[in-house]
C-alpha cells in the first residue's frame, strides 16, 4: 500500500510501525454548530481509510477527535445562554448521528478536549522547563517558535520572511515572535460565564486549539502515530504548530504519514452561509436524497483532487447506486445454469484484485470504481448471453466480489438499508402489488399502470422478475 505523505511531498509506501496495528488521528469536528459536508467530505476519506486498512487486515487504532473548547464553541454556548458542555453535546450528538446516517464504520474513540486538560497541563509545563515556551506578562503561554529548527517543513511556510503573513491568535501583545502561538490561554469574562476555566500554574485559563490535538493523539496512541489526517486548511498553521509543539516535548517524529484530504466546492464555488451554498447532511436527507448517493458523491473524487458537489451529481450518484441495487439483485435472482462454471468467478477475482490495486495506491477511488463497473458490464453481457443463466459457483464468486467492494466503499447494504420499506407502510405496499399483479394477469393493464403510478408518486419502484414484483424506496427529487 502507498500513500502520499505531505511531509515529504511523496507517494510512499506504507507500513505501520507496529506489524498488523495501524495507529490513525484524524482531526475531527468543533462542535459548536452542525458539520456540513465539506466537512464531511474529509470524514468520507477517513472512514475509506479506515475500511480499507480493517480490509487489508490490519487491526485500527482509528481515533477521531471533538474540540469542544476553543474561541467558537465558547462564543456560541455564550450566545445560546448555555454551560460549554451541553451546548456542545447537542452537536456532538449531531455529527455522531450524520456519521451513522452516512454508514461510517464507529471510530476507535472520539476523545473530547476538555476531557484531557490535566494532560495538556502537564506537556506545557514540560515546554517551557526546557525552554521552548515561555510565560508571557498576561498570563498567556506562548510556543517559541525559533526554538524549533525545522519549522515549516510540512507547509513550507512559517519562516521568518512569512511571519507577517502567519495567522497568530488575537492575544498577540506579549509575543516575542508574531509567529509565536498561544499554549494556554489566560481566562476572559466569557470563558468564565460558560465554564471554560481550568487551574493551572499560570493561573486559571484553557487551552489553546492547537496544543488540543497534540496531547490527545500522543496520550492515546504514543508519541509516534502512523497517519495523522485532516483537511487541507489545516495543514497550515494546525498541523505545522501539532508538529512543532510534539516534537519538542517527546523527542521523536510526531506523525510518520500526513495525509490532507482538499476541500470540496459546491456548484464550482467555495461554500459559505453567505452564498447560500452550506448544506448540512440533514438538509440535504430533508430534499429527498438518501445517504448512499451523498455518500458515493462524497467519494467519488480522488481525496487529492478538489471535488465539486452539485445537485445533478447526487441525481447521477443516485442513479448509480440504484444500478449496482439492481446488479445486486440480478446475480442473486439468476437461473442457475446446468453445467461447467468458473469463468465469471474467474473475472470477479480479476476486477476484485484491480480495485484493491487501485485502492492500494493512494486510494485511488476513481480507478476502483473503474474496475466495479468493469465488473458490471462484464457480468451482465454474460448474463444476456446466457438468458439470465448462471453456474451457481459463479454467482457465488460475483456477489462475494461484490461484496468485498463494498466493504471498502460501503454504499450498497447503507442504500438497501434506507430504500426497503418498512413497518405499517409495507402491509399497504404489499396489498397494492398483489393488486397489480392480479390486474396484470386479468390483463387489466389500466388498473395495473395506475397502481404502478400511485406508488412511483410516493417514491416507490417497482421491479418485475421471474421472483415476482420487488419494490424499493428512492428518491422522487427535492
Amino acid at each position: 500500500m502507498k500513500l502520499h505523505d505531505s511531509l515529504t511531498r511523496q507517494t510512499r509506501p506504507f507500513e505501520p510501525l507496529r506489524a498488523g496495528r495501524v495507529a490513525v488521528y484524524g482531526c475531527g469536528p468543533t462542535v459548536y454548530d452542525f458539520a456540513h459536508i465539506g466537512n464531511f467530505r474529509t470524514f468520507a476519506v477517513y472512514d475509506l481509510l479506515h475500511r480499507h486498512l480493517r480490509w487489508r487486515g490490519h487491526e485500527v487504532d482509528f481515533l477521531v477527535n471533538f474540540t469542544d473548547v476553543d474561541d467558537k464553541t465558547i462564543t456560541g454556548a455564550a450566545g445560546a445562554g448555555l454551560p460549554l458542555g451541553e451546548h456542545t453535546e447537542t452537536f456532538v450528538k449531531a455529527f455522531l448521528d450524520d456519521a451513522g446516517t452516512l454508514g461510517f464504520l464507529p471510530f476507535s474513540s472520539h476523545p473530547r478536549a476538555t476531557a484531557h486538560i490535566p494532560a495538556m497541563v502537564a506537556f506545557v509545563e514540560r515546554l517551557v522547563e526546557q525552554g521552548s515556551a515561555y510565560l508571557a506578562p498576561d498570563g498567556s503561554v506562548y510556543y517559541a517558535v525559533a526554538s524549533f529548527d525545522d519549522y515549516g517543513r510540512l507547509s513550507g511556510k512559517g519562516g521568518e520572511e512569512d511571519a507577517a503573513r502567519a495567522r497568530i491568535d488575537a492575544e498577540d501583545f506579549d509575543k516575542r515572535d508574531p509567529r509565536d502561538f498561544a499554549l494556554w490561554k489566560p481566562a476572559q469574562p466569557v470563558d468564565r460565564e460558560v465554564g471554560a476555566v481550568w487551574d493551572s500554574p499560570w493561573g486559571p485559563g484553557r487551552p489553546g486549539w492547537h496544543l488540543e490535538c497534540s496531547v490527545m493523539a500522543t496520550s492515546l496512541l504514543g508519541d509516534t502515530i502512523d497517519i495523522h489526517m485532516g483537511g487541507e486548511d489545516l495543514l497550515f498553521p494546525h498541523h505545522e504548530n501539532e508538529i512543532a509543539q510534539s516534537e519538542a516535548a517527546t523527542g521523536q517524529p510526531f506523525a510518520r504519514f500526513w495525509v490532507h484530504v482538499k476541500h470540496l466546492k459546491v456548484d464550482a464555488r467555495k461554500m459559505s452561509k453567505s452564498l447560500g451554498n452550506f448544506h448540512t447532511v440533514r438538509e440535504l436527507l430533508n430534499e429527498g436524497y438518501d445517504p448512499a448517493a451523498i455518500r458515493w458523491t462524497l467519494l467519488s473524487a480522488h481525496y487529492r483532487s478538489e471535488l465539486n458537489f452539485t445537485r445533478d451529481g447526487l441525481d447521477d450518484a443516485t442513479a448509480s447506486v440504484q444500478r449496482l441495487l439492481d446488479f445486486r439483485r440480478r446475480v442473486r435472482d439468476a437461473s442457475t445454469a446446468t453445467g461447467g462454471g468458473g469463468g465469471l468467478a474467474a473475472l470477479a477475482g480479476e476486477h476484485l484484485g484491480a480495485f484493491g490495486r487501485a485502492l492500494d495506491d493512494d486510494l485511488n477511488v476513481p480507478r476502483a470504481l473503474a474496475a466495479l463497473w468493469t465488473l458490471v458490464r462484464e457480468v451482465n453481457t454474460e448474463l444476456d448471453d446466457a438468458g439470465g443463466k448462471m453456474a451457481g459457483e459463479d454467482r457465488d464468486a460475483v456477489l462475494d466480489a461484490l461484496a468485498g467492494m463494498d466493504a471498502v466503499l460501503g454504499v450498497l447494504d447503507l442504500a438497501e438499508a434506507s430504500r426497503t420499506v418498512a413497518g405499517a407502510d409495507e402491509e399497504r405496499v404489499r396489498a397494492l402489488v398483489d393488486a397489480r399483479e392480479q390486474a396484470r394477469a386479468d390483463r387489466d393493464f389500466a388498473t395495473a399502470d395506475r397502481i404502478r403510478d400511485e406508488l412511483a408518486a410516493e417514491g416507490i419502484r417497482l421491479e418485475d422478475t421471474p421472483q415476482g414484483t420487488r419494490w424499493t424506496r428512492v428518491r422522487t427529487g427535492p
